[in-house]
């Protein structure tokens, strides 16, 4: 079993300095709205991923007016293995693991792990994995495929590191060549061999990624289904389709023939960042023909659907963040998922509520017992 024991902050975001201690299972956070329970939840998104989930700039997360920012906390590890027969499990000893996360204003973050720094920070991602449903998590249906492929991008990448290698390194090359087009769409002449240079291990990577994505959506879209059906009582079928200008037998050479298109556009117009992954529901786009219940079904059976994979992957169950689920979702969605939570589906689990008399009947009724967590005294 994953579970977050303590966290101290120090200058991130609305917490000047803060200490906190968890329970191995559910943590409600309560407060009145601004009292600082959205920040606690993604300071334990920061402390797994490295990075928030409300912003794409590190340096947001430093208190105003603060030189720096510090995330410290102690996660415990209790691994489960399965005996020859696999009728039984054998529980090993807990191991409890520091990280520390430190961000000076103007300078790179450093992640430390038993205050030793990675060599890379990639080699975090997915040792603590986490599963965050927020509510604006629809933005998955509402906005363009850049959302979707970050969210597909966040799954594998937990899930598998060499996908999360291929996409960094990817993403890099992609810059760099992209760099190269531009100044040679300026200076009115272009390097074939420099240009090649870039594409060749550009395509290999691109085959690769799209590999991943194909085979990754195999396995990932008969348990969203399955969560979809469980959520909506089966109303309706659901559907992902993977969609990629990636044609794996004529890629490289359609790659090669697009340079020309590439340099007037001053960019790379062909690969899998232009990936998409399209959500239908009875075979017509969530998007126009969903309602706004089966759009949250929906966003709903993906975080689900992560959090199976994650947990057949990795052997416990990641860390799940709910944030304001109980405002956001209606009440059938909610007793789904506090059942869940009751029947140990879930392992620890933070929620946040600005109501903390509704959170307290409701956790009372589901028979479950939590540690209540107030930010605004």
């Amino acid at each position: 079993m994953l579970f977050l024991e303590r966290l101290h902050l120090t200058h991130y975001k609305s917490y000047e300095s803060g200490s906190f201690q968890f329970s191995e299972r559910v943590n409600a956070i309560v407060g009145e709205n601004g009292s600082g329970k959205t920040n606690l939840l993604d300071a334990i998104y920061f402390l797994s991923l490295t990075k928030s989930a409300l912003t794409s700039q590190d340096a947001l997360s430093i208190q105003h007016g603060a030189n720096y920012m510090v995330i410290d906390g102690n996660f415990s590890i209790t691994p489960s293995e399965s005996t020859a027969d696999e009728a039984t499990t054998v529980t090993t000893s807990v191991r409890t693991q520091q990280i520390t996360i430190s961000l000076p204003r103007g300078q790179r973050k450093a992640v430390l792990h038993d205050k030793k720094p990675y060599e890379r920070l990639a080699d975090h991602i997915g040792k603590f994995p986490v599963v965050l449903i927020a509510p604006d998590d629809t933005d998955l249906v509402r906005e363009g495929s850049e959302e979707r492929r970050k969210f597909f991008d966040g799954v594998l990448s937990q899930q598998r590191p060499d996908y999360l290698s291929d996409l960094l390194q990817y993403n890099r090359i992609l810059e760099q060549r992209n760099v190269l087009l531009k100044q040679f769409h300026e200076r009115h002449y272009t390097d074939e061999d420099l240009l090649e240079a870039y594409s060749q291990p550009l395509v290999d990577l691109a085959l690769r990624l799209h590999e991943h994505r194909q085979a990754f959506l195999a396995e990932f879209l008969p348990v969203f289904q399955q969560h979809y059906a469980e959520l909506s009582e089966s109303r309706e079928a659901v559907e992902i389709r993977y969609e990629s200008e990636v044609d794996p037998e004529h890629f490289r050479q359609q790659f090669w023939l697009n340079r020309h298109r590439d340099v007037a556009a001053q960019r790379t117009t062909l690969g899998v960042h232009r990936d998409d992954y399209a959500f239908e529901i009875d075979a017509y786009p969530l998007k126009k023909f969903g309602s706004q219940g089966q759009q949250k079904s929906f966003v709903v059976a993906l975080k689900l659907a992560q959090f199976h994979l994650l947990t057949q992957e990795k052997g416990w169950q990641p860390i799940l963040l709910l944030d304001d689920i109980f405002d956001k979702l209606d009440d059938r969605r909610i007793a789904k998922l506090m059942e869940m939570m009751k029947d140990g589906t879930f392992g620890q689990v933070f929620l946040t509520d600005a109501r903390p008399e509704r959170t307290e009947t409701l956790l009372t009724e589901g028979g479950i017992l939590a540690n209540m967590i107030r930010t605004d005294e």
